[in-house]
C-alpha cells in the first residue's frame, strides 16, 4: 500500500520521529499517534491523528 521507500522519510510531524505502517494506518515510534491512510494517501496531519493505546 505505501512504498518503502516514501516510508523511509516520513516522519510524524509532531515530534519528527519515524513512524510504521501498523493496521494501515502510519504509527509514531515515540509519540503513538496514528496517522490515517485514506485511498493509498497518508493523511499527516496531527489533527487527524489518534493516540494509539500501548
Amino acid at each position: 500500500m505505501i512504498d518503502e521507500e516514501l516510508l523511509k522519510i516520513l516522519a510524524c510531524p509532531a515530534c519528527k520521529e519515524d513512524v510504521v505502517l501498523k493496521n494501515n494506518r502510519l504509527v509514531c515510534k515515540k509519540c503513538r499517534r496514528a496517522y490515517p491512510i485514506k485511498d493509498g494517501i497518508p493523511i499527516m496531519l496531527i489533527e487527524e491523528a489518534e493516540i494509539e493505546e500501548e
